[in-house]
């Protein structure tokens, strides 16, 4: 009995995290919206970064009690699974046609974003100093993305059942989905740790798969949604914000929080995958080539080879 309690901890963890992360972007957005932030600003940061504070709680509290691997891996192994599985499985089941309008600022920032990532972890080191760099580019993102929204509103709203919750409702419902956010990312981090103790697999192949996957839960729902209801803006926007701000805002905070040492495999092996994968969500978010089916095959077929690569890598050690 014991031994499938992890299991089901992981599980209902995944199930609450993603309950808890809709009604956290739900309830932002409603507020947003009532402090007259533009719909632009409300689909771009509250969906795209939103849907992304499962990663930021999971690996902040990893960082916290001792295991900087679980929450780096969780950090590029949900940029990972956004293009590679999310992305891939959505062009799928819904082909997209090509953008009218790209998102050069934000495609910009991403590139920027995961070319200096790339630099620090070919360093093998990410300390303090390193960790607030990339908590400054969070800060300077946030405020060129505010003004470019500020200059050019756009009639794009980011939840379409927000204006129906009021000021003080939406309130308590962040607050309370932020306690259960923290609460379920807690009892994932203890699964996912007990887990990779029992089956001998490091605590970073771990959250490299299971806890980047279940992390990742917020931004499948938001994708599909927006696949099928071919919002482009949005789709591209939330998954261009959410890797933006795992890899300032999450690998930022987790080396503030414990510095630690690179092995040479986590760049070569997982830092290249997730720039390779990068650059088709580039493209796709600069309007130059339609969302094919055949692509996100192409997507899928990447993203569960470089899983097998993992736990065979693993099982190797």
């Amino acid at each position: 009995m014991q031994a499938i309690i992890p299991w089901l901890t992981l599980l209902a963890g995944f199930v609450v995290l993603a309950w808890s992360a809709d009604r956290l972007v739900a309830a932002a957005s409603a507020l947003a919206l009532h402090l007259g932030l533009t719909p632009v600003l409300v689909g771009l940061l509250i969906v795209g970064f939103g849907t992304s504070t499962p990663e930021l709680l999971v690996s902040a509290l990893a960082a916290l009690e001792g295991q900087p691997e679980l929450a780096l891996g969780n950090a590029l192994g949900s940029n990972i699974a956004n293009v590679g599985l999310i992305l891939g499985v959505t062009l799928v089941l819904f082909p997209l046609p090509r953008q009218a309008a790209g998102q050069g600022l934000t495609v910009l920032l991403l590139t920027v974003a995961t070319t200096v990532t790339l630099v620090l972890l070919a360093n093998l080191h990410l300390g303090r100093l390193e960790g607030g760099m990339l908590m400054l580019g969070l800060a300077l993102s946030l405020a060129w993305l505010v003004r470019a929204s500020l200059r050019e509103p756009t009639p794009q709203a980011g939840i379409p059942s927000a204006a129906a919750m009021g000021p003080a409702r939406s309130t308590i419902e962040l607050l309370l989905a932020l306690l259960v956010l923290l609460a379920s990312a807690r009892a994932l981090v203890w699964a996912a740790v007990t887990l990779a103790e029992q089956a001998g697999i490091s605590e970073l192949v771990i959250g490299l798969s299971i806890v980047a996957v279940g992390t990742s839960l917020p931004e499948l729902a938001t994708t599909i949604a927006a696949a099928r209801r071919r919002e482009l803006g949005m789709l591209y926007g939330n998954l261009i914000g959410s890797n933006l701000f795992n890899l300032l805002a999450v690998l930022g905070v987790t080396a503030l929080l414990q510095p630690l040492t690179i092995a040479p495999v986590v760049f070569l092996r997982d830092g290249l995958t997730m720039a390779a994968l990068t650059l088709p969500l580039i493209v796709l978010g600069l309007g130059r080539i339609s969302g094919t089916r055949v692509l996100g095959m192409a997507l899928l077929v990447i993203y569960f080879s470089y899983q097998g690569l993992l736990f065979v890598g693993s099982a190797v050690t």
